[in-house]
């Protein structure tokens, strides 16, 4: 179950945290198009079509050159909440992956509530459970009580999802993914591709025990999402490659991300959650 008491604590942090948001991802969105709007830009040269209310008759005055005044536009952002919830993400103790991913989730929701923006949640697994955009705190609620009932089963078909979410996303906006991407790097690269060009926030879950496997002897493990069972011996040899091969995958993904601009997390679920979010929103 998911515990909110943590947005108390966050609603204190507001100022400081709207600071580092509406900054860079929310609130009052200044696009990178000209138009009239509120906030002055910069003055241009004066070319013919131009509005000649928008010439700057002060500065023609000092230099008898003719200046148009630019601004920007500003528009309002729709931030965009998309969780895994396949069966790999109910892995953990005492909190799931799934569990952490949504109060992080929630937490990205709670912020664009108070700047009065639209926010909009998703699951997948394999299908993808899409509902629409709103403002206010019946959204906020609706999206905890889904997530609160939402039992993590399924393969993670990450690639299927995100070619159906692209179709669902409008103006530019803030994507927050949250996945363990326990996934096929191919697939996994080729879904980040598909996102397109917006602020795009990709954040990796992971169990601690996932992250450092910190055991050793005879094992017999499951798949959770495939029911694959495997019953191996950990050495200390084999906890090494497992780490190797842990941490090159996520340089991958860390390495597709930076590449296409987008921001990559990796977050473990012992993790304290304000911790979690002024790194993300770092």
């Amino acid at each position: 179950m998911i515990n909110t008491d943590f947005l108390n604590q966050l609603d204190r942090f507001h100022l400081v945290v709207k600071k580092r948001v509406t900054s860079n991802y929310m609130g009052p969105r200044r696009s990178i198009a000209t138009g009239r709007g509120l906030t002055f830009k910069e003055h241009r040269m004066y070319a013919p079509g131009d509005d000649i209310r928008l010439i700057d008759w002060k500065v023609f005055a000092r230099t008898d050159d003719l200046y148009v005044k630019t601004f920007e536009e500003e528009r309002n952002l729709t931030v965009h909440v998309i969780m895994d919830a396949s069966a790999s993400m109910g892995f953990g103790k005492p909190i799931n992956k799934f569990d952490y991913a949504s109060m992080l989730g929630v937490g990205f929701a709670y912020l664009a509530m108070k700047d009065n923006e639209k926010f909009q949640f998703s699951t997948f697994a394999e299908g993808l459970d899409v509902f629409q955009p709103r403002r206010g705190m019946s959204q906020l609620a609706s999206m905890v009580y889904h997530l609160n009932n939402t039992k993590t089963q399924g393969h993670s078909k990450l690639l299927d999802g995100m070619v159906q979410y692209k179709k669902v996303i409008g103006n530019r906006s803030l994507l927050v993914l949250i996945s363990d991407f326990l996934l096929d790097i191919d697939e996994v690269t080729e879904a980040l591709y598909t996102l397109g060009d917006h602020e795009i926030k990709i954040v990796q879950v992971l169990d601690p025990i996932e992250k450092d496997l910190k055991y050793s002897g005879d094992f017999k493990l499951t798949d959770s999402e495939t029911k694959n069972k495997l019953r191996t011996y950990i050495s200390p040899r084999l906890r090494v490659q497992y780490q190797q091969m842990l941490d090159n995958h996520s340089a991958k993904i860390e390495e597709t991300c930076n590449r296409l601009g987008m921001h990559f997390h990796l977050l473990t679920t012992d993790t304290p959650i304000f911790d979690a979010f002024y790194r993300v929103l770092e």
